[in-house]
């Protein structure tokens, strides 16, 4: 050797090389787990004094120790904890092996309550978290992290100690130190979420779940189609004869979108349809989870809504959110969409741009947090609040602010105007932008955005023409007609809202009102007969594919001004259409298609 110290070094290596074989021996066969576990604390003891400095000091003593527990499966518990209390120095400066790990995940699963969890588990997870640079070559000291997290859960306090955990995690200072720390907590929730999901899945696209994955099974056909009961498919009802195709183009209300089934008379056609994009398959799911995935559910969702309270983490969190990394089935979950509900009101109020510009798609074309939580969304439960709360802040930062209007006004008009009528100062304000920057060329689609401040702001008189936004409710036309004065109102539009006959007690109210559009409502027949009994004028009706029937449309045969009746898709019977001819003698347009009188 040219030196003393490369002397020792060789010397030292030698010995180790020496002491590992024989320990590698020894534990290979064990006899007595009394004897082995005096071997495994010796063999600790030889690791940490030795005065080699290399990874695979530390390394080849876990090895050993996961082999050994891999090859002795039927262990008692008290040899698993002594076996962990044996192991753990070596675990403070170490990651421990996929099969370490695994043994590990076990011992959290069978006993979540055992004190060698918090003891000497506690301080390999903080490690795990603090420097681990990528799961995905190492998902199983994930999974570990995940069952750790799940017996913390298990205990007294529940989530007050995984709460506990975190903010050991981010430290008492206001700026975390420790920069891989919440990517890696993301991580692990994230994959914990998907996992829930898992069976949902796998039956959606029949591809090998993650457990099968790990097992090497690769082929589709190697395994059977699992059956999940919990995944309930309503059948479709059935759709009825005439069926409405509406393809609405934003900025030219044409003749397009009438189609088969179409309402009678130029001027009752609804101006403005705001199309929803929802996935039908997403929208006819019913997803009840297993109790433990639920609970696994439910205390992931939980970190992540911590984790959106901590101001320094917030940024990195909403851009990790912002390409929504969660399953369909996930996002069409009422119970997770809720509880996530909390991380995006959190991104919607941060004032910060890097923040709550993440709540927009990533790229154009793809749905962001801003398009599932808006009116229509998949995940929306609030009629447009958190929506609202969005735009305000968007607007107040957005430094592109005309793009941003016009994006509103091509997808989201219907639920901007529908939140202005019910008294929110942000839309108001929005539709007032969008005439002032001639972001709306239809003039059309302008009259019904100035009537709709009109009413907003409580102006005496009154538009004659008013069509109120897609979703509407009763309660919604009941606001807007007592918000200011509406006697000249003559042509109304409730298409495609969701009225009923409850909202006839305000339609009476309308003295000059001549054209009234129901298409594709829910009001009855007990509508029916108050209209036909205060609104004497009224000249074009239309009913296309509401619920009425022959009790409702014969009260229609005192209305002696009808000119224009649109009865398609109903349950009118031949009679009863005889009838309303009889009786009605200014009836020239009448549209009975798809009924039994047709």
């Amino acid at each position: 050797a040219a030196n003393s110290y490369l002397r020792d070094q060789w010397f030292h290596s030698l010995q180790w090389k020496k002491k590992i074989y024989k320990y590698r021996k020894v534990l290979n066969n064990p006899s007595r787990w009394d004897v082995v576990l005096k071997e495994i604390r010796a063999l600790v003891d030889m690791a940490l004094s030795s005065p080699l400095q290399d990874e695979s000091i530390h390394q080849a003593p876990l090895h050993i120790i996961s082999t050994l527990l891999a090859e002795n499966s039927n262990l008692s518990t008290q040899d698993h904890e002594n076996i962990i209390v044996a192991i753990a120095p070596l675990l403070e400066n170490n990651h421990p092996p996929p099969d370490l790990c695994e043994f590990f995940c076990k011992h959290c699963r069978e006993r979540p309550r055992s004190m060698v969890v918090i003891e000497v588990f506690t301080p390999v997870v903080q490690r795990i978290l603090k420097h681990n640079m990528d799961f995905g070559k190492c998902p199983r000291l994930r999974l570990f992290t995940q069952e750790y997290i799940l017996a913390l859960n298990e205990l007294n306090a529940g989530m007050e100690v995984v709460k506990k955990f975190v903010h050991s995690m981010h430290g008492p200072t206001g700026q975390c130190p420790h920069p891989r720390v919440l990517p890696n907590l993301v991580a692990v929730c994230l994959a914990a979420i998907y996992s829930c999901y898992e069976e949902f899945i796998n039956s959606r696209d029949n591809s090998p779940s993650l457990k099968e994955i790990r097992n090497g099974c690769q082929q589709q056909n190697e395994r059977k189609p699992p059956m999940p009961l919990r995944l309930l498919r309503p059948e479709p009802p059935t759709p009825p004869p005439a069926t409405i195709l509406v393809e609405l183009e934003r900025n030219n209300n044409s003749a397009n979108s009438r189609q088969k089934g179409g309402p009678s008379g130029g001027d009752s056609e609804p101006n403005l349809i705001d199309c929803l994009l929802v996935s039908p398959a997403l929208s006819t799911l019913s997803i009840q989870l297993p109790a433990q995935a639920d609970r696994v559910l439910g205390c992931f969702a939980l970190i992540l809504k911590m984790l959106s309270d901590y101001d320094d983490w917030r940024p990195a969190l909403a851009s990790l959110l912002q390409p929504i990394p969660f399953p369909k089935e996930a996002l069409a979950h009422a119970k997770f969409t809720k509880e996530l509900k909390y991380v995006i009101q959190r991104f919607a109020e941060d004032p910060r741009q890097e923040v709550h510009s993440c709540l927009l798609s990533v790229r154009s074309g793809k749905d962001g947090w801003f398009q599932l939580y808006s009116p229509g969304g998949v995940a929306c439960d609030d009629d447009g609040e958190l929506f609202a709360s969005m735009v305000h802040i968007l607007m107040g930062s957005c430094y592109k602010t005309k793009k941003f209007l016009l994006s509103l006004a091509e997808n989201k008009l219907g639920p901007c105007m529908l939140l202005a009528l019910r008294g929110n100062q942000t839309m108001v304000e929005i539709l007032c932008l969008m005439l002032e920057y001639n972001i709306i060329e239809n003039k059309d689609t302008q009259l019904q955005i100035i009537s709709t401040l009109e009413s907003t702001q409580q102006r005496k008189g009154g538009p004659t023409r008013l069509t109120l936004p897609s979703k509407s409710t009763d309660a919604d036309l009941a606001r807007l007609l007592s918000s200011g004065s509406f006697g000249n109102l003559e042509n109304l539009s409730l298409a495609f809202t969701n009225v009923t006959s409850a909202c006839a007690e305000q339609l009476i109210k309308l003295p000059s009102l001549k054209q009234l559009n129901l298409w594709s409502t829910q009001f009855g027949d007990s509508g029916l007969r108050l209209l036909s009994e205060h609104l004497a004028c009224l000249q074009v009706l239309n009913l296309c594919e509401t619920p009425v029937t022959d009790a409702g449309l014969l009260a229609l045969s005192s209305m002696k001004s009808l000119c224009s009746l649109n009865m398609n898709s109903t349950k009118l019977t031949s009679d009863t259409y005889e009838d309303l001819k009889a009786k009605l003698p200014n009836l020239k347009d009448v549209d009975v298609r798809y009924t039994e009188a047709w």
